[in-house]
């Protein structure tokens, strides 16, 4: 028993060393590094937060598209309107491709039709140009030229006769001149 008496006293000794050392050592890498270890412990836990966010979002999208494979309903529904709607733009596009098939054939007729007539004319020996510029005179209701050359005479003119915006000459109270060549004389 005198043994275990004497070891009594000898383990507290250790164990206060042990913790003397403990806090030196904690202390004096608390002392060296101490910010460093804050801002990387902030640092972690920002990340940490962030891509726990994202590994969230990335888990719902992933249920999301297993819910969505699991019901064929759904799956069966879209693909029916997808292909309603194509069923329609192929409607609406065969139609637009008629109109215009119909258009270059009136274009074709029409272009055949003024052939025929220059062909005639020119067998009965008129000039088919006068005659191709006739139908479009008289369908435009337009004004004449003889009247739009009358009007353009009555106009007075803005400048004078001799007005030569590239000459340099020719009134307006500014005139350009350049700088003065050589070193500036500044002081």
């Amino acid at each position: 028993m005198e043994r275990q008496e004497e070891s009594l006293p000898a383990r507290p000794a250790l164990e206060t060393e042990g913790l003397r050392f403990l806090h030196t050592t904690v202390g004096s890498l608390l002392a060296t590094y101490g910010w460093y270890i804050v801002f990387s412990c902030i640092l972690l836990y920002v990340v940490f937060q962030k891509l726990s966010a994202r590994l969230r979002a990335l888990r719902q999208r992933q249920l999301d598209r297993a819910a969505a494979a699991v019901e064929p309903d759904v799956v069966v529904k879209r693909q029916e309107a997808v292909a309603a709607a194509r069923l329609k733009m192929q409607e609406e596009l065969n139609a637009q491709v008629e109109k215009h098939k119909e258009k270059l054939k009136q274009l074709e007729e029409e272009k055949r039709r003024q052939k025929i007539e220059m062909w005639d004319s020119m067998q009965e020996g008129k000039s088919y140009k006068g005659n191709a510029k006739k139908p479009q005179e008289e369908d435009s209701p337009g004004p004449s030229t003889s009247s739009v050359l009358k009007r353009k005479s009555d106009r007075k003119p803005l400048r004078g006769g001799g007005y030569n915006p590239l000459s340099g000459e020719g009134g307006g109270a500014c005139s350009w001149r350049p700088g003065r060549r050589g070193p500036s004389s500044g002081g």
